[in-house]
Parts: structure tokens; C-alpha cells; sequence
């Protein structure tokens, strides 16, 4: 019996967590599949009534999971950050998920508004998931001398920076501090070109900007030149900026990406949009020797809350990539290959592709497929 604890959390995060739990039980019930789960009531209703973003001890019950499925974080009532760093990336960096592994693939039948339904996007995108720009670490100081003390803790390491400060002719100064260890990049690349073997990829593009921010992806790139020349893949170096030009105009280059945090962040997003949008998109953050949690790209939507518009693509495909993590890819291959079947129809659009099917309706249909495989 392998387990998985569910975080609905808002907006329109309960509505596709539903949905994806509708195609769970259908594949793991024809494949004799064992999975029990429990239900975790973190997000803005919990916080607003308790005070409490996220427990210790709901940290440590989460951990004796083999899988998290999550929703989304996020609501107007809550300031924002309070949900998104409370819950999500103390999640991501307390169960050490390092890799955020997110498909971009264009299915037919899917409108996409940078590339029509002839063209064959299928890219993996790697991303670092607890470095880089995302690690918290930065200050506001005002005019004058000061010292800021940062702490960074990692399972691996532990880093203790002493910012001293004398500012004139300004009044205020803001900073944020990036981080990429050895460690760090040498674990993501060779995730990366493991990943690149199993999938019978020949070349791994390296994302970065080392031509500006050289100390951190100098150290990025040496990693990946070790990978490739350890794993006996090819490998390339390409500056952020080229990457995004490269997708918009020939997204077809790309077999598979590997990028630090804040680029792998947004190269995603544009990613999703070649893929038909947001809601099509889904992610898992992964500890290969840990607990892996899964979830859609899009955010909370509270506009669409309850409204029975919200895409339901994106979680049901993220359940498919918990359960090929978990072991069972026959069951993840059943589940996308229905939801190809839908989109190839093109019967069967949400709101956010230019459509009318609700959010239930849409997986019925993705249902009924499964039901004649």
C-alpha cells in the first residue's frame, strides 16, 4: 500500500484535486493498484481560522507519505507570499524536492498561440528547485552603516552570510542573494542527464546567463560539463534570453532543458503557453530518495473558484506523473494517452481553450476513454 496525502488547497485547487482523484481511482482500480490517502486541510481557510500555515507535526505525518498531490496556494484574503512560501516551498525545501520536473508538450487538437497543431513540442524541462535566486535570502536597509546576518539550511550544507552595508546618497537599498553550490548543480545535472539516457535523448541544453552573473552559473556550467562528459551525453550552453527567443521561434530544437530556479520558473510558464496554456501544464517536485509532491502549474484562480470552468488537465496529468514516479508508468501512460484522445478531438474544450465544457464534463470524457482501453 503506498500513500499519499492530498493538499486541495484553494480556489480552483479543490475542483481539479477532485477531478484528478476521479481518474486515480478508475486506473488504479484497473491496474490493482494500492494507494490510500489522506486529506490535509492546508491553504487560506486554515490559515485564516487558525493562524497556522503549515505544522510541524503535519510536516512530519506528511513525511511518512510516499507522495504528496497538491492543488494550489493562494488567495486574495491572504497576503500574498503568506500561503506560497509557507506551505509550497517549505514543502519543496523540507522534503529536499531539488528536481521540478515540468513536460511541455503540444497535443493535437490543443489551440496554442505560438504554435499551430503540426508542430512537435515535446520538451522536458529540468529545474533546479532549492537554489538560485529562490532561496530566500535578501534585506531592505536604509541610509547609513548596517549588518544584516543570513542563514541558509540545507539538509546537505549550511551557509552563514554577514552583509555589512554603508549606503550613502540613498535612501534605501534592497538585496537578494543567489545561491548555487556544487552540490547542488551536480545533483540537478545529473538528474538531468539520467533523465536524457532513459528517454534516449542525445543532447542536454544547458540554461543561464554565466556571460553576466559569472560566479554562479560558472559553477553551473563546469557541473554540466562533468555530467555530460560522466554520462557520455552531449550537452550545450545557451544564455536565458536566447532560450525564450529560441521557443517562441523553434521550439522543436529543444529535446530537454536544465536550468537554475528563477529561469527554469519562467521559461516553464512560457512553456505552458506553447502548450495551449496553464491549465494543460503539470509539475512534480521531485526527491528521487524521498517524498515527492505533484501539481498542476496554474495558480489558485479564486476568479473561477466554484464556477466549474477550471481546466482539469493539468492536475489529472501531474496524478499521471505521481503515479510513473511511484512506480507504476503503465497506469501514467493509460491516463495521458485519454486525455490525448480528448484533445485530439477537439470536442471537448474548457474556458481557458476557448470552450464551454466544464470541469466535470471534461473528465467524464477523459473517463470514458479509460474505460475502452
Amino acid at each position: 500500500m503506498q500513500k499519499v496525502g492530498v493538499i486541495p488547497g484553494d480556489g480552483i485547487g479543490p475542483e481539479v484535486i477532485k477531478e484528478a482523484r476521479r481518474v486515480l481511482d478508475s486506473v488504479t482500480e484497473s491496474k490493482s493498484i494500492a494507494l490510500e490517502f489522506e486529506e490535509f486541510p492546508l491553504g487560506a481557510g486554515h490559515y485564516l481560522k487558525t493562524g497556522e500555515v503549515l505544522a510541524e507535526e503535519t510536516l512530519q505525518r506528511l513525511s511518512r507519505k510516499d507522495a504528496i498531490l497538491l492543488g494550489a496556494m493562494g488567495d486574495p484574503r491572504v497576503k500574498p507570499g503568506i500561503l506560497e512560501k509557507g506551505v509550497l516551498l517549505r514543502l519543496r525545501f523540507h522534503f529536499d524536492q531539488y528536481v521540478n520536473l515540468r513536460p511541455v508538450k503540444l497535443y493535437e487538437g490543443v489551440p496554442s498561440p505560438l504554435a499551430d497543431n503540426h508542430r512537435k513540442i515535446d520538451i522536458q524541462f529540468v529545474r533546479e528547485n532549492t537554489e538560485d535566486f529562490y532561496v530566500g535570502l535578501g534585506a531592505r536597509v536604509k541610509s547609513g552603516i548596517s549588518n544584516t546576518s543570513l542563514s541558509l539550511i540545507r539538509r546537505a550544507y549550511e551557509a552563514k552570510f554577514d552583509v555589512g552595508v554603508d549606503l550613502k546618497d540613498e535612501e534605501e537599498l534592497a538585496f537578494q542573494i543567489g545561491v548555487i553550490t556544487k552540490h547542488g548543480a551536480k545533483r540537478i545535472m545529473d538528474f538531468a542527464f539520467q533523465l536524457a539516457k532513459k528517454n534516449g535523448i542525445d543532447l542536454v541544453t544547458s540554461v543561464d546567463k554565466a556571460n553576466v552573473l559569472t560566479e554562479m552559473y560558472g559553477l553551473w556550467r563546469e557541473a554540466c560539463e562533468e555530467a555530460s562528459a560522466r554520462h557520455g551525453i552531449a550537452k550545450e550552453f545557451q544564455y536565458v534570453d536566447a532560450v525564450a527567443l529560441h521557443m517562441v521561434r523553434n521550439p522543436e530544437r529543444f529535446k530537454l532543458l536544465v536550468a537554475p530556479n528563477l529561469f527554469g520558473d519562467i521559461l516553464t510558464d512560457l512553456g505552458a503557453a506553447l502548450q495551449g496554456g496553464l491549465g494543460l501544464a503539470p509539475s512534480a517536485n521531485i526527491n528521487p530518495s524521498g517524498v515527492s509532491m505533484f501539481e498542476p502549474v496554474h495558480g489558485s484562480a479564486p476568479d473561477i473558484a466554484g464556477k466549474g470552468m477550471a481546466n482539469p488537465v493539468g492536475a489529472i496529468l501531474s496524478s499521471a506523473l505521481m503515479l510513473d514516479t511511484l512506480g507504476h508508468k503503465a497506469a501514467a501512460d493509460e491516463i495521458e494517452s485519454a486525455v490525448k484522445e480528448v484533445l485530439r478531438s477537439g470536442k471537448h474544450r474548457t474556458a481557458d481553450m476557448g470552450g464551454k465544457t466544464s470541469t466535470s464534463k471534461m473528465t467524464d470524457e477523459i473517463l470514458k476513454h479509460l474505460a475502452h482501453r
